[in-house]
């Protein structure tokens, strides 16, 4: 088995496309298809059904994919283990995060790193909750930050550190009754119509799950797919959300109002993960201490 062949496989498997697996290696579309063939003669094996143009991955070139994924992921670790041993400071950071990140919590952090480390460089991709486990377990990538912070006890593929406790606050229209108070309980909002992020965020979990703690289920009335939907949906007077603080430093749109919420406990914590079962290369390593570090001096400030 040959490192193109797993290259040229994985590249298919993950279009389910021969031509556009081809585009993106810049190769002919007949020098794909004959490293696939040549790879399925030699496992012995068909790990694709063709459909027209499409392919599809057979049940053991699903199994074959999987494994292939984390193979290709540590060859790469390795190489980039060795060119960064030498000059740390000028390797790579690969990094995921969720969405509600990304407008304010990581490019601080990056910008605060690269002002130290000015030669560093980020490779980023944001991802749902849970993807954002598996990503890191299978080595997708090594580092993510992630909301809420897994529970270590039962997640035994992956260590990490909380690096801070945000609250969750209420963003509510300018013409609310309630838009001129300093604060307000939760359950004043139960006859407002909310507006959500969709089913498979965990933030919708704990937003519901904060109500029902509040003693009323929230009136779902409109979905957006991310934060800054959200946002645009308050805006426009449909209604109200609970968003995490840090979402709306700097960025709290027009037409609407943050106020805190006093008699709930509603907080996040928001932390950094690794796997246990690859070490940090020397890049991810700086980073991850940089955070550590970062962080900790701030809750310091904060107290």
């Amino acid at each position: 088995m040959e490192t193109r062949q797993i290259q040229y496989f994985l590249e298919v498997a993950k279009r389910e496309h021969v031509t556009e697996a081809a585009d993106v290696l810049h190769v002919a579309q007949s020098s794909v298809s004959r490293q696939i063939f040549n790879l399925e003669n030699e496992l012995g094996v068909k790990l694709f059904i063709r459909e027209g143009r499409r392919v599809k991955l057979t049940p053991l070139g699903r199994i074959f994919f999987e494994r292939m994924k984390q193979v290709w992921n540590m060859m790469e670790d390795a190489k980039r283990e060795v060119e960064e041993h030498l000059n740390p400071e000028r390797g790579i950071v690969r990094i995921a995060f969720p969405i509600s990140m990304a407008a304010h919590t990581l490019p601080s952090i990056i910008s605060s790193f690269r002002t130290r480390y000015p030669e560093a460089k980020f490779q980023m991709s944001n991802a749902l909750y849970y993807d954002l486990i598996d990503g890191v377990i299978t080595g997708e990538f090594n580092l993510a930050m992630i909301a809420p912070m897994p529970d270590q006890e039962k997640e035994k593929k992956i260590k990490g550190a909380t690096l801070f406790t945000e609250n969750i606050v209420a963003l509510i229209p300018i013409r609310h009754p309630l838009s001129d108070r300093k604060s307000i309980r939760l359950r004043e909002l139960k006859d407002d119509p909310f507006c959500v992020l969709p089913e498979e965020f965990i933030f919708r979990k704990q937003v519901v799950e904060g109500c029902n703690d509040a003693g009323f289920s929230p009136q779902i009335a409109f979905e957006g797919k991310d934060i800054d939907a959200l946002k645009g949906l308050v805006s426009a007077g449909l209604g109200v959300a609970l968003m995490p603080e840090m979402t709306l430093i700097d960025n709290t749109p027009r037409s609407t109002v943050m106020i805190p919420i006093s008699d709930a406990n509603l907080t996040r914590t928001v932390g950094v993960i690794y796997p246990t079962q690859r070490k940090l290369l020397p890049t991810e390593s700086l980073f991850y201490d940089f955070l550590l570090e970062t962080y900790e001096r701030l809750n310091e400030f904060r107290e």
